[in-house]
């Protein structure tokens, strides 16, 4: 009887996120787990998980001085999976709002990161998704379960159209604070969360299971 391997998933650290604790999910979900910014070892990895935490503008300087945003695209170029949490999401966007001041982002899906319109900000605690059918994102997953988020920026419209229809259009998962703001996208080897698996739970376990078991 042959065993199988966990697959192997790198944490990049390039300063800004929680790695420690998505260091402990993924392995809590089946991962090999390394944390690290090293360039060979990141784009060898099965899966690459990006964390975030911090302003927009600050992550992506903090990534480029990494080598981060070659690493992704790269990885991506090739159909090797990627998953950003939080600002590790946001960044995947074109641009960054924040305080005035506008930042690119690595421009994977049109979109700005801006200001949550709610009355209370920032939305931290659980909320609910309304996620599409058919997504593995959120397989096994009941309609009612609770992700944890804390933010104060969000994409609030999703503008990519995908006009061949051969190209599989992206699975967008919404939730609402005030408004309704993009709260995970599903799409290709490329999957993302504004919410933070790793300290959601046994629903944020299923949902990084769900993501290893694509690797």
């Amino acid at each position: 009887m042959t065993s199988t391997a966990p697959k192997k998933v790198v944490v990049f650290d390039y300063g800004f996120g929680n790695v420690r604790s998505a260091e402990r999910a993924l392995a809590r979900a089946g991962a090999d787990v390394e944390i690290t910014r090293d360039y060979d070892t990141a784009m060898n990895a099965d899966g690459l998980l990006v964390p975030g935490v911090g302003a927009f503008s600050a992550c992506m300087k903090g990534l480029k001085e990494a080598r981060g945003e070659w690493i992704i695209g790269r990885r991506l170029s090739g159909g090797r999976p990627v998953m950003g949490i939080c600002v590790g999401m946001q960044i995947l966007f074109a641009h960054g709002f924040e305080h005035g001041v506008e930042s690119e982002g690595l421009d994977e899906w049109p979109g700005t990161v801006e200001p949550l319109n709610a009355p209370v900000v920032p939305h931290m605690g659980w909320n609910t998704v309304d996620a599409p059918q058919d997504t593995e994102m959120f397989a096994d997953l009941d309609a009612d379960a609770r992700f944890y988020f804390v933010h104060s920026y969000a994409v609030r419209e999703w503008t990519l159209e995908v006009g061949n229809a051969n190209i599989r259009a992206p699975k967008v998962t919404w939730a609402t604070h005030g408004e309704p703001f993009v709260a995970a996208v599903e799409n290709g080897a490329l999957w993302a969360t504004q919410f933070h698996p790793e300290k959601s739970g046994d629903a944020g376990a299923q949902l990084l299971t769900n993501w290893i078991g694509t690797l």
